[in-house]
């Protein structure tokens, strides 16, 4: 609602330069899709997005041999996970969209969506992070059944399988969502939205403080810090 710019920190840095260095190696024929190959494109993918001051700003020149280290480390993990010399994407870093209600329209972006000889389709999302633990894995598959319902709507197709990779720790997590499953899904979006409108509505957005507040840009802006939130724009 507030639309607040959120600058990169070294993490996100770190997981957009991994996400581009594998985008980038689906650039290559399946038998140069070696690990060497996918370590060369580190430096380079890093000079690219080096090219926006902000995060430019965040790797000192000594620092970054040890930087491109790490995100070499990540993109070895992920070897260990998958042959990418097998895998030939139909879609990378694409854009979905659908609108679900009059007032909603639902966009992602998706990682890598696979199509199988059979038309099954694979939606693939990595993580720089490490996997989360049981208690939180549904949580986490949220944002997969959320692109999964817009893929469905879009197309007319329910995808057949939905994978996060952890590179942080080399664990996968995956679904086989139902018709049924992305109907829930849908039904809990709409509440979703029907929970901020009637938020806005009032004027309250009701902080929600936990530790990971400790990472959180906008704790001058949040009132569980002392905190104050910026007028709220007026509704469209």
């Amino acid at each position: 609602i507030d639309r607040l710019p959120e600058p990169p920190t070294r993490a996100t840095a770190r997981g957009t330069l991994v996400h581009l260095v594998l985008e980038r190696l689906f650039d290559a024929e399946a038998h140069q899709r070696s690990l060497e190959h996918a370590q060369s494109l580190v430096a380079g993918a890093w000079e690219t997005l080096a090219e926006n001051p902000d995060y430019a700003a965040l790797i000192s020149e000594s620092d970054e041999p040890a930087w491109l280290a790490e995100a070499q480390t990540l993109v070895e993990k992920y070897f260990q996970m998958e042959d990418p010399s097998g895998v030939q994407p139909q879609h990378r870093e694409s854009p979905v969209e659908f609108q679900i209600a009059d007032d909603l329209v639902l966009r992602g972006l998706v990682d890598r969506m696979d199509v199988d000889a059979d038309g099954r389709v694979v939606i693939v999302d990595y993580k720089t992070g490490r996997a989360p633990s049981q208690d939180y894995e549904h949580k986490a598959m949220f944002q997969m059944r959320f692109y999964a319902l817009v893929v469905w709507r879009q197309t007319g197709v329910i995808p057949s399988e939905l994978r996060l990779m952890y590179l942080a720790d080399g664990q996968m997590l995956t679904d086989r969502p139902s018709q049924d499953d992305l109907l829930a899904t849908q039904r809990r979006v709409l509440a979703l939205w029907d929970a901020i409108k009637g938020a806005h509505r009032v004027g309250e957005f009701r902080p929600r403080p936990s530790a990971l507040c400790r990472w959180c840009h906008f704790m001058s802006l949040c009132p569980a810090h002392d905190g104050t939130a910026p007028p709220l724009p007026r509704q469209g």
